[in-house]
């Protein structure tokens, strides 16, 4: 019987960390940033099919970075959460907390436990009835959990991001000038810029009543 070759449990989870990073790094950055009526949430997506950015409950957004098969999962592995819960319970009892709580204790699991971890970062963004409500949650590869306010990041570019829209938000701010502090933070990123046309935005507005996502047009997102 040949014995088992041993890798300190530090080392493996400093690799571990190493190989998500290096698999998030190679996706495009999302930003969130509140807007006067909600929350905007943009990135650079070049394909008109395959959404980074969805519905997953009423007022409730979804973003995802990364490895696209693995994030899509834990999408509709939250959405069935959600769906489930609104149901057994109520509508109301379905939060951007709860589905955050969820997806770190899946993602922490998975790190530790499995052979290879997730190379993915996700966000979700839940519109209150005031600005004071609004929620923004972010889950790393390793299950930690942050919250932020007024505006957040996921992705390789995240600290870089954060800066650009750090210098330029203000509260209050409409839809329009949102748009063009996230455009301008994701586009300082590349040194041509973002194309028109790969974009994808999508807002959750409380004006929009119960079903408060709606995605934003090409027009809409060349326009800002």
């Amino acid at each position: 019987m040949t014995t088992p070759f041993y890798v300190p449990p530090e080392q493996l989870m400093k690799d571990r960390a190493e190989y998500a990073r290096k698999g998030i790094a190679r996706g495009k950055s999302i930003v969130a940033v509140e807007y006067d009526n909600g929350i905007l949430v943009l990135g650079e997506n070049a394909s008109g099919t395959l959404h980074k950015i969805s519905e997953i409950y009423d007022r409730i957004a979804f973003a995802g970075v990364g490895k696209y098969n693995e994030f899509e999962q834990l999408r509709i592995g939250g959405i069935r959460r959600a769906d489930l819960t609104g149901y057994a319970y109520s509508r109301s009892d379905v939060t951007a907390k709860g589905l955050a709580n969820a997806y770190a204790q899946a993602l922490g699991n998975i790190f530790t436990q499995e052979v290879k971890p997730y190379e993915v970062a996700l966000m979700v963004a839940e519109v209150g009835a005031s600005d004071d409500d609004n929620r923004i949650f972010k889950v790393t590869y390793d299950g930690t959990l942050f919250a932020d306010r007024r505006f957040s990041a996921i992705g390789g570019e995240e600290d870089a991001l954060l800066a650009s829209l750090d210098d330029s938000y203000e509260d209050g701010a409409p839809l329009a000038t949102v748009l063009g502090w996230a455009k301008a933070a994701c586009s300082s990123l590349t040194e041509d810029g973002v194309a028109a046309g790969e974009w994808e935005a999508a807002v959750v507005d409380r004006t929009n009543g119960r079903r408060a996502f709606r995605r934003l047009d090409p027009a809409e997102i060349d326009s800002a």
